[in-house]
């Protein structure tokens, strides 16, 4: 069997369709994918067909049918709101239909997508669209009447989408797509032009914008069919025949890099059927991958989890699944191995990345991954990684450090926020992940925490990731969040907050954990939980909020 090395250097070869070439960035080299279009404009474009693409209820659109739409859309946008490249405007709504359509419109007219977090309360919707200095809103009902509790108002042209009462509203997305033309206006847009601004999911102070280039997001992209293309390559096997066509989920907001480029964008190519959720319940999950014949599933750690217990139970067929990607938080290597286990064709996959990097990074699948569950994979052909001491330094193979990254699909930095960019960008355009990290002999990357979130017992380290995975080995534990609590001998001891199955004991558990863990690593202070535990939109614990409850001693 080819090496990953040898099936990379064959596919990136010149003449190839994932030819990779060198390119000088701002702030040093850079690989590009030499027959990746220039812009999102031109993907969109170039995968216009008649195939089926988003699925929401009832309502169905192919991908020309969509970009019909975007086209008309985004005739509105310059025509009538005067959007020039540039600008930004903002989308705020659920994973609807035209969430998906503006962003297309926006992108292709060389505006700047703002993809606001739709569960954001007034105060920080406002702050979001002051940040971002929107000049248009797309935004649904639920976000109309968060803006209309702002105070004071923004000064913004909104775009209403299935608004409550149309008639209220100066600008209605129906209408507005309904008069247009079908022709996107003439934009030149250069790869390096940027595209859109994510808002990072910080759990303290204003979250931050993280701008990215057409360049940056579909190296990401293409990144990920590279990616494909070697574990088939190095396989040796035909593809598999009786696969239903490519389907996915929509279960994460699009918001999120997940939902927006692990699912939807990376859709275009693949010509991959788009199914939206309205919101996550996995019962339904189950309904739609059978009657969708679904083939795809990338969502956070709690929602697999949630599908994989549905699956021991449900009636529901679900044989067309084909991958359960992970995204937004690690999996525990128990989840890991169930999902090789509970389902027949099944491949998991994860991976690391973040809001900056575009959602690539490293990545990992199949046997690999089950034979190395707590491993992110290994590292990004458009990207590099380094683990470094603090101090700076290059650390060898197998000690831990902060994990640094760069390379193409890096963003170009914070919107409005030069002091942070100064602090996270050493050596020119290596960027600080805050990641505690190791990478093994063989390159595959190793998250053990995240460097705040690191327990110093006595002057032991302690990684909470670790024992998160080893309470999530208990088969009565569903969800655990581990986090330092104050202790006056050792300074800091470990404790958690469980949600699971009612009347676990707590004796029982830690006689359990010390099957696993070193005895320090054990929590000594365990805080039970009747309701899943809090999350932020992307999918990960609000560990801040844990600790600060069980610290003041207050009850679920």
């Amino acid at each position: 069997m080819l090496t990953r090395q040898e099936a990379l250097t064959q596919l990136t070869a010149p003449g190839q369709f994932y030819e990779l070439a060198t390119e000088q960035g701002a702030h040093g080299p850079l690989r590009v994918f030499v027959n990746a279009p220039a812009s999102l404009r031109r993907l969109f474009a170039d995968t216009a067909t008649d195939a089926p693409f988003i699925v929401f209820g009832e309502e169905r659109l192919t991908f020309r049918e969509a970009h019909d739409a975007a086209a008309r859309m985004g005739h509105v946008l310059v025509h009538v709101f005067g959007i020039e490249p540039g600008d930004r405007v903002a989308i705020s709504m659920r994973n609807y239909p035209e969430w998906i359509v503006a962003f297309m419109a926006i992108t292709s007219v060389g505006a700047v997508a703002v993809a606001m977090n739709s569960l954001w309360q007034p105060d920080e919707m406002a702050y979001g669209l002051r940040d971002s200095g929107a000049k248009v809103l797309v935004a649904d009902q639920e976000r109309l009447d968060r803006l209309a509790q702002c105070s004071p108002a923004p000064a913004i042209d909104v775009i209403a989408v299935r608004p409550a009462h149309p008639a209220q509203h100066a600008h209605v997305w129906s209408t507005l797509d309904g008069a247009a033309p079908a022709v996107l206006p003439h934009v030149l847009i250069e790869p390096t032009q940027p595209a859109t601004i994510f808002y990072t999911s910080g759990s303290t102070g204003h979250p931050k914008g993280v701008v990215s280039s057409h360049r940056n997001i579909i190296s990401a992209l293409f990144s990920w069919e590279l990616d494909a293309a070697v574990a088939t390559l190095r396989a040796g096997t035909p593809a598999d025949t009786g696969a239903p066509a490519p389907a996915t989920l929509l279960a994460v907001p699009l918001f999120h890099v997940t939902g927006a480029n692990a699912v939807y964008l990376s859709s275009y190519r693949a010509q991959c059927k788009v199914v939206c959720m309205y919101k996550w319940d996995p019962e339904v999950a189950a309904e739609l991958i059978e009657r969708e014949q679904i083939t795809s599933v990338v969502a956070p750690a709690a929602m697999t989890g949630d599908l994989l217990r549905v699956a021991t139970h449900t009636r529901r067929d679900l044989s067309s699944l084909r991958r359960v990607g992970g995204g937004g938080a690690p999996r525990a290597p128990e989840q890991v191995r169930q999902i090789g286990s509970s389902f027949d064709h099944v491949a998991p996959t994860t991976g690391w990345g973040m809001t900056e990097t575009n959602a690539i990074g490293a990545g990992i699948a199949g046997a690999d991954y089950l034979g190395r569950p707590e491993s992110s994979g290994r590292c990004s052909a458009v990207l590099q990684l380094k683990v470094v001491d603090d101090a700076g330094n290059e650390l060898p193979t197998g000690q831990r450090g902060e994990l640094l990254v760069r390379g193409t699909s890096m963003f170009s930095g914070y919107w409005n926020r030069p002091e942070v960019n100064s602090d996270v960008f050493v050596d020119g355009d290596w960027f600080r992940t805050g990641d505690v990290a190791y990478l093994d002999d063989e390159g595959f990357l190793f998250i053990v925490d995240r460097i705040k979130d690191l327990i110093i017992r006595g002057g032991e380290n302690i990684g909470c990731g670790q024992v998160e995975a080893a309470l999530l080995m208990h088969p009565a534990v569903h969800e655990a969040a581990v986090y330092a609590v104050p202790d006056e001998r050792l300074g800091e001891a470990v404790g958690a907050t469980v949600y699971g199955d009612p009347g676990i004991d707590p004796a029982e558990l830690r006689s359990f954990l010390s099957e696993h863990l070193a005895r320090f690593e054990v929590p000594t202070h365990l805080r039970f939980v009747a309701e899943p535990l809090p999350r932020t939109p992307s999918g990960k614990i609000l560990k801040r909020q844990l600790r600060d409850e069980a610290v003041t001693g207050r009850s679920s």
